[in-house]
C-alpha cells in the first residue's frame, strides 16, 4: 500500500521536522494535540500537520501511525495508541522510532500487535530534516517495514537493517551511546577539573594537544543544557541496551547522571533556539560546578 496520511505523534523538535519535510513531498501529515501545550501546536501548524481532535480519528484516518517522542513516553502511548484501535477497529501499521533499547521496543511491539497492526522498529540518527546537509536517517527492522519505503526522499533517508524486531533500535542505542555519551564525557571531565583546581591547565593542553576535540567541547558543552532533561531516559534505555549485552550499563548511567546535572541549572530553561551563543565555556562550567548533588563533599549550596 502506498500511504498518503503519516500521523506523527508528537511534533517535537524532531516529529515536527519529520512531519514538516513530508508534508513538502505532498503528504497529508496528521497529528493528535490533546493535552500537549502552545508551543507543540505552534510546531504543528508551522510544519503543515492537521489536528485531529483525538487518537481514534488518528487511528480511523492514518495510513501509517509514526512515534517519535521522549523514550519514557513511548509505551504509554503505544497503549493508547492501541486502545484507540481496538475501540475503532482500525489498524494502521506502527512505528515506533523513539530512543528505546531493544527489549523496550519489543514489549511496545506485543502491545501494538495485540491491537491487530503491524509493528515496525524505527531508529533515528542525525539531525532534524532541513537542520543538517544529509538527510536524517530512519533505520527500520522487522518483518513488514515496506511501507516505510515510501517516506524515502528528500530530508528522510529509510534505511532497512533485517527483520528482527529490535535491530533498528539496536543501532541508534549505540550510535547515541557514542554522540551523546561521548558529549557527557568531556562535560563530567571539565567539571572535575575545575572542581580540581586544574581547569584552566587542562584547557590549555587541549587546545595545543587536541584542537579539534577541544574546538568540539568548546561548541557542545554549553549548549547541552537545553536538551539535558529529555535525554535522560534516552542514557538509561542505552544502560539497558548494553546491560542485555553483556557489557557494563555503567558508563550510561553516569552519562545520565552528567544529565540530570546539567537539568538542575538556570541555562535548562533555554531552548534550541534560545540558547545564549555567546556564554562561554568557562561560564557553563563555574555554573555547573555549583550545580553538583547536594551532599557530596564539593558540594556549593546554590542559593
Amino acid at each position: 500500500m502506498q500511504p498518503r496520511t503519516i500521523a506523527i505523534l508528537s511534533p517535537g523538535d524532531m516529529g515536527s521536522g519529520v512531519g514538516r519535510d513530508l508534508a513538502g513531498r505532498g503528504f497529508d501529515v496528521v497529528t493528535c494535540l490533546a493535552g500537549r501545550g502552545a508551543d507543540s501546536r505552534a510546531r504543528a501548524r508551522s510544519a503543515g500537520f492537521r489536528e485531529l481532535p483525538d487518537l481514534d480519528a488518528l487511528v480511523s484516518e492514518a495510513d501509517l501511525v509514526l512515534s517519535i517522542l521522549p523514550p519514557e513516553a513511548a509505551p504509554g502511548l503505544a497503549r493508547e495508541v492501541a486502545a484507540a484501535m481496538t475501540r475503532r477497529g482500525e489498524t494502521p501499521p506502527f512505528a515506533d522510532c523513539n530512543a528505546i533499547a531493544p527489549e523496550t521496543t519489543q514489549a511496545i511491539g506485543e502491545t501494538i500487535r495485540a491491537a491487530g497492526a503491524t509493528f515496525i522498529d524505527g531508529g533515528i540518527v542525525g539531525l532534524p530534516p532541513g537542520k543538517a546537509d544529509k538527510p536524517v536517517r530512519i533505520y527500520v527492522s522487522g518483518p513488514d517495514t515496506e511501507i516505510m519505503a515510501a517516506l524515502d526522499g528528500g530530508g528522510v533517508s529509510i534505511r532497512p537493517c533485517g527483520s528482527e524486531i529490535g535491530r533498528a533500535s539496536a543501532v541508534k542505542m549505540c550510535y547515541a551511546a557514542i554522540s551523546k555519551g561521548t558529549n557527557t564525557l568531556h562535560t563530567a571531565t571539565l567539571i572535575a577539573a575545575e572542581a580540581l583546581g586544574v581547569g584552566e591547565l587542562l584547557r590549555d593542553e587541549l587546545a595545543d594537544s587536541a584542537a579539534a576535540t577541544y574546538r568540539h567541547m568548546r561548541a557542545t558543552v554549553p549548549r547541552l543544557p537545553a536538551d539535558a532533561a529529555r535525554w535522560v531516559g534516552e542514557m538509561e534505555e542505552i544502560a539497558r541496551t548494553f546491560e542485555a549485552a553483556g557489557v557494563t550499563p555503567h558508563f550510561h548511567q553516569g552519562a545520565r547522571d552528567t544529565f540530570k546535572l546539567l537539568a538542575r541549572t538556570p541555562f535548562a530553561a533555554e531552548t534550541r533556539a534560545t540558547i545564549d551563543p555567546n556564554r562561554t565555556l568557562e561560564q557553563s562550567l563555574k555554573v555547573y560546578l555549583d550545580h553538583r548533588p547536594r551532599g557530596h563533599p564539593g558540594h556549593k549550596t546554590v542559593e
